[in-house]
């Protein structure tokens, strides 16, 4: 939005810089290139308001309460949500929403170190699947072309002798 924001307002200094923390502030610190790193730390100074620091800040807080345990995530998620609901960063405040309204279910995550991240890789590989079966004349042919790629069945076709 701010990209935008920028470009419109025929800011092309202001949307230049910010074009180059595009991909920075999506990864993790850990992960950044040299090149991302220094867009990084210039970050601070990439739009007039600090909204995109101020967004970066609060984004890199909320995963690393995740990994916290239960007592110090729920003090760290009540602040998290204050600061965010005060940030005046619309996109920011809408999220506080909503993890205010998902508090338990996010708490209970917490507790119980559950994710939905195998659930998600199942339902990206059905859809890869169905774009694969595209063209099929009959459902039942997609049905098991389903089951043969997520069912765990490994088939190995024979070796031809030499």
């Amino acid at each position: 939005r701010l990209w935008n924001d920028a470009r419109r307002d025929g800011d092309e200094e202001g949307a230049k810089r910010m074009r180059g923390v595009k991909y920075a502030v999506l990864k993790n610190p850990d992960r950044l290139t040299d090149r991302q790193d220094e867009s990084l730390a210039a970050l601070g100074n990439t739009d007039p308001k600090g909204q995109l620091y101020r967004a970066w800040r609060l984004k890199e807080l909320l995963r690393n309460l995740l990994k916290h345990p239960l007592g110090q995530a729920t003090a760290e998620l009540r602040h998290w949500v204050f600061w965010a609901s005060h940030s005046r960063i619309p996109e920011i405040v809408e999220l506080s929403q909503k993890i205010r309204r998902r508090r338990p279910d996010i708490l209970r995550t917490i507790e119980l170190g559950y994710s939905n991240a195998r659930l998600e890789a199942f339902n990206n590989r059905i859809k890869v699947t169905i774009r694969m079966a595209y063209g099929f004349h009959h459902v039942n042919n997609l049905i098991a072309l389903v089951m043969l790629r997520c069912g765990g069945l490994d088939i190995r076709l024979p070796k031809p002798n030499p």
